[in-house]
């Protein structure tokens, strides 16, 4: 018997629900591929220790991405001081630029809010 289900059975559409989920489809997949590319490269270029992607957009043929990274880590963590990385991507993932364009302390409140 065969792992397989029939075509139009709950269980194969199911399945082929599952496979779109964890390809993400085409656009999300690229992109989980490009914001790893960007965490990447930057963690190598600036030497320092990527907190996460906190956006990511089609631009230009490529690719802009958000990256937070630790500049100062510090005791306790909330004291931390995090910068933020645009993150230029051409259409491979390669990086084509980056800048700083803010940097706060970790447990500001306020930042976060947008107060």
């Amino acid at each position: 018997m065969s792992d397989r289900a029939a075509p139009g059975t709950g269980r194969d559409r199911a399945a082929s629900a599952g496979r779109e989920a964890a390809g993400g489809g085409r656009l999300q997949g690229r992109a989980a591929f490009i914001a790893r590319r960007a965490v990447e490269q930057i963690a190598a270029l600036v030497r320092r220790r990527p907190e996460r992607v906190i956006s990511i957009e089609p631009a230009d043929g490529g690719w802009r991405v958000g990256v937070e990274v630790v500049e100062t880590a510090r005791i306790p963590d909330t004291t931390d001081i995090l910068g933020v990385l645009e993150v230029l991507l051409d259409a491979n993932g390669d990086l084509v630029s980056y800048r700083r364009t803010g940097r706060y302390v970790r447990g500001d409140v306020s930042r976060r809010c947008g107060r």
